[in-house]
């Protein structure tokens, strides 16, 4: 959400820069005066305070309206001003939880989490859900992961009762190159 603040107020002011320029270009090619090109800086000026004063109370309406829930069984995303939008995630669908950090995350020392889940994701960006703007995000980030470890693993002592209760010694073979595999993408996470 601070990140859309800065990438919105950076645009506006290259927005109105660059109209600035061109108009103050156009005034001085035609031999206008210097109080021609200042009053058209003044009005750039004032189109950036009058953007951005306008622009403020809906970001900070948005950021009041914004709210993620992190229970055992989902996460859910409570967002929107006009549209009010709730989205729950079960985390028994939840793939992988990525944390990214750009460049003015760093700055602002926040994170975001994205959440992954198997085939559900309906966006283009590969991900169902996007917690931003997190103060505490590495603990959130470990603890997550550490959820959908648990809730996905099989223990190893269920798996080899499981295994020994079949007489079929094919179904016994493909239960232990499946428990492997386990074990391996485990040690591949961690």
């Amino acid at each position: 959400v601070t990140e859309s603040i800065l990438v919105s107020f950076l645009s506006t002011l290259a927005t109105f820069a660059s109209l600035a320029a061109f108009i103050h270009f156009i005034a001085y090619t035609k031999g206008n005066d210097a109080e021609t090109i200042r009053i058209v800086w003044s009005i750039a000026a004032i189109a950036i305070v009058v953007t951005w004063a306008a622009s403020i109370p809906i970001i900070l309406l948005w950021i009041k309206n914004l709210e993620y829930i992190v229970l055992e069984d989902r996460v859910t995303i409570h967002k929107g001003i006009l549209t009010k939008i709730q989205k729950n995630i079960p985390l028994r669908a939840v793939t992988d939880f990525i944390l990214e950090r750009s460049l003015f995350d760093r700055m602002l020392g926040i994170g975001t989490i994205k959440i992954q889940t198997a085939g559900q994701s309906p966006s283009s960006a590969g991900y169902e859900g996007k917690l931003a703007g997190l103060l505490d995000y590495q603990v959130l980030h470990e603890e997550l992961r550490q959820r959908i470890g648990k809730l996905h693993s099989l223990p190893d002592s269920v798996a080899e009762k499981e295994a020994q209760t079949t007489d079929d010694p094919l179904l016994k073979q493909i239960l232990a190159e499946l428990i492997e595999i386990k074990k391996n993408t485990e040690l591949h996470n961690k």
